[in-house]
């Protein structure tokens, strides 16, 4: 079993980044800007947000860190994300899921511009995504295609399993891994909660997303041996030891499906790292097509 280290693989894209930020402002050249939203105060969505700004701070971009209270209209948000759209110093706009009951997630990702759309939620970019077109890929499918191509794995004739079918994650890993380019090539399958016989799909996996938000979902007697996992679930479980108060687990039961993975992600420390650094990599896109322009 060998691990498959985002915080290595991010670090690479982030140093990268980096270098290149600083040859930018060097050159005098506009130096990229992301914008994120967050409204309320869910705890999860504050942390996640928090990794976007640092990562931000290190590569040398410019951030803006922009929160609403949980009963801001949605007419006001939208507002505000056509604000962003209008300014040209602003590169990347981020709304951080989830929002409040009264807000239309849709209605908000398809008014951010589809050129600022770095988390690749727009339908514009999705659509350019399923027919292959270049924009903007999500950004958590788009860290998990970077991560694999770090280490080199081979994906071509495999069977991918993703268990899942989010518009956020499960259906753009089904589309890019069966893409005709590298990583890809894949034969997949969907899985979700009407499938039948998930297991045995499941044992047919030489490749297996879990993305469905159930802590240690998948056990070891679901999964061949030499398996290739991808742990995309992060949940927060109760822990009286922990300081925090609580644990984070993935999708996988990681202890023993380990046992049978040739390569397996962990969490903390795997998806996580590389759906910031796809962001980061969306972002500094954004701005070249401005210095480019």
């Amino acid at each position: 079993m060998q691990i498959l280290d985002g915080k290595k693989a991010a670090q690479v894209i982030r140093d990268r980044l980096k270098l290149d930020t600083a040859q930018l402002a060097a050159e005098g050249k506009k130096i990229p800007h992301l914008v994120a939203i967050l409204v309320g105060n869910n705890g999860a969505s504050e942390s996640y947000v928090g990794g976007k700004v640092k990562a931000c701070e290190e590569v040398g971009f410019k951030s803006t860190f922009i929160r609403f209270e949980d009963n801001i209209s949605e007419r006001e948000l939208l507002n505000q994300v056509s604000g962003l759209n209008d300014d040209p110093d602003v590169d990347g706009i981020l709304v951080q899921l989830p929002l409040p009951k009264q807000i239309s997630p849709e209605k908000v990702i398809n008014t951010i511009d589809p050129l600022k759309d770095v988390d690749g939620f727009h339908s514009e970019n999705v659509g350019k995504m399923v027919q292959g077109l270049s924009g903007f890929l999500p950004a958590t499918p788009f860290g998990i295609m970077l991560l694999l191509e770090h280490y080199k794995i081979e994906t071509k004739g495999k069977h991918a399993v993703v268990i899942g079918r989010s518009n956020i994650v499960g259906r753009p890993m089904s589309i890019l891994l069966s893409n005709n380019a590298y990583p890809g090539n894949c034969t997949v399958t969907i899985c979700h909660s009407q499938t039948k016989n998930l297991k045995e799909i499941c044992l047919q996996g030489d490749l297996i997303v879990a993305a469905l938000g159930k802590p240690e979902f998948l056990k070891a007697d679901m999964v061949k041996d030499g398996v290739i996992i991808i742990d995309v679930g992060i949940t927060r479980v109760p822990d009286s030891t922990k300081k925090s108060g609580f644990k984070l687990k993935g999708d996988v039961d990681f202890e023993n499906v380990s046992l049978k993975s040739s390569w397996i992600t962990p969490v903390p420390g795997g998806v996580g790292p590389m759906t910031i650094a796809a962001l980061m990599k969306n972002t500094f896109r954004s701005c070249a097509m401005k210095n480019f322009d």
